[in-house]
């Protein structure tokens, strides 16, 4: 029995995108470096998803589904993933966005040749001729942290033992829980970069950030001003 553990944890949560979510698992499935196993918690689906699911399951002994009896949200959901990853790096997919075949090679490279705990990579908008982030890539991250988050996180591979040192992710942020998390480890001067290539490309249609971003501003200001959000808010 082979007891090595994978290089890379790949963590996604999905909630009823049975349309969208197959692209997403293939684009993580085909990339070119292949130590890694990619564990997907089922938020609850009430749709097709968990059929999805259990044959990419069947077909591939890196996939591991996971399932809530009910839907929890982000948050909480990629912390369950986080503790049953085993390995050294943590990276982030969403289920409605797709990687480019190398990025986990391209990240890992950049994060091993200039001595990083993670980084995240641009990327090209779905359907749009447009790259993010544009011209605030050239802006110090450590200032940019201050009035945005910059970092596309589906895009991210991060070092674990970065995510227990901050304690994962925090289940007071329902949204804007990678802002948080980001904004701790780089104020914090950990070494952190944005890989200047596109490799990811993101989703904004009918999205979690488009049709809830009310409610995603109110928890990024939370960020900002170093308050805890008001839990009633969403209520």
């Amino acid at each position: 029995m082979n007891n090595n553990k994978p290089l890379i944890s790949t963590i996604m949560s999905v909630y009823n995108d049975s349309s969208r979510v197959k692209t997403a698992i293939e684009s993580i499935l085909n990339q070119d470096f292949e130590d890694f196993e990619f564990l997907i918690m089922d938020d609850g689906s009430s749709d097709s998803t968990p059929e999805v699911l259990t044959t990419y399951k069947n077909i591939d002994s890196r996939v591991k589904i996971f399932k809530n009896s009910e839907n929890i949200g982000l948050t909480k959901s990629l912390n369950i993933l986080l503790d049953y990853s085993e390995g050294k790096y943590i990276a982030r997919q969403d289920s409605d966005d797709t990687s480019s075949s190398k990025r986990f090679l391209e990240q890992l490279n950049f994060i091993k040749n200039n001595d990083l705990v993670g980084c995240s990579t641009r990327a090209n908008i779905y359907k749009k001729n447009k790259l993010i982030p544009g011209l605030s890539l050239y802006i110090p991250l450590k200032k940019l942290i201050s009035y945005k988050n910059p970092i596309i996180h589906g895009s991210v591979i991060l070092e674990k033992e970065a995510y227990l040192k901050y304690n994962g992710y925090d289940e007071n942020f329902y949204y804007a829980q990678d802002y948080k998390l980001f904004y701790e480890i780089i104020k914090n001067n950990e070494k952190f970069k944005i890989l200047n290539k596109p490799l990811y490309t993101l989703n904004t249609i009918d999205n979690i950030s488009t049709k809830n971003l009310e409610e995603q501003n109110y928890y990024a200001e939370c960020v900002k001003k170093g308050v805890t959000p008001n839990k009633d808010w969403l209520n």
